[in-house]
């Protein structure tokens, strides 16, 4: 099957667009409010509204409150949510669409990571300060290693390398600031690129 895509810190209804005309999948709303891709609860409502059924919409979260969450879940009509932080599995479970946790993988670190009570893994490279979209990589031998089946790969992807990541056979690829312009701000030449570099690899 062909690798889904996944278009992360969406911040604009323009490029929520470019987005899936370009053939994603899946777009992803930031909720942590320390990003340079924080959403509020309106421009979410709004980028939910423009999207409709041609995408699924994933929230992304850092630590955040129960309520927090699902407050955005129904203001956003979210299809899945994505734990980025350091929650415990109890937080993970009992929400009514699926979740997914992220798991930051160190520079020579041997894992065998699997989803715990989370539905997906997303595997992200580690980064000492920030909660994703730092552009770092993972390298491609520590992927090799791993189950990927149920797994969404992030972690310095761009139109230039996505290839050969989404070749592995994840069930998704994840790129933020690998097609931007600026944080937050999507280049919809960059989006073309990226979606047809994925798709095209399987």
């Amino acid at each position: 099957m062909t690798v889904r895509v996944k278009i992360c810190g969406v911040t604009r209804v323009e490029d929520a667009h470019a987005a899936i005309a370009a053939g994603a999948d899946m777009i992803g709303l930031n909720f942590y409010a320390k990003s340079p891709r924080y959403v509020e609860v309106d421009r979410a409502r709004e980028i939910r509204a423009a999207i409709g059924s041609r995408a699924a919409v994933i929230g992304v979260f850092v630590n955040a409150e129960r309520a927090y969450i699902d407050d955005r879940l129904r203001a956003a009509s979210l299809d899945m949510i994505q734990f980025s932080g350091d929650e415990d599995d109890a937080a993970l479970t009992g929400w009514p669409v699926p979740s997914i946790v992220t798991c930051r993988l160190k520079q020579g670190e041997v894992s065998s990571v699997t989803p715990r009570r989370a539905d997906y893994v997303l595997f992200d490279a580690f980064d000492a300060k920030l909660h994703g979209g730092t552009g770092n990589r993972i390298p491609l031998d520590r992927l090799r290693r791993l189950d990927l089946s149920r797994a969404f790969v992030a972690g310095g992807l761009n139109p230039d390398n996505v290839a050969e990541v989404a070749a592995l056979g994840p069930y998704a690829v994840d790129c933020a600031s690998g097609v931007e312009s600026s944080p937050g701000v999507k280049d919809h030449d960059k989006l073309r690129s990226f979606v047809k570099n994925a798709k095209r690899s399987q």
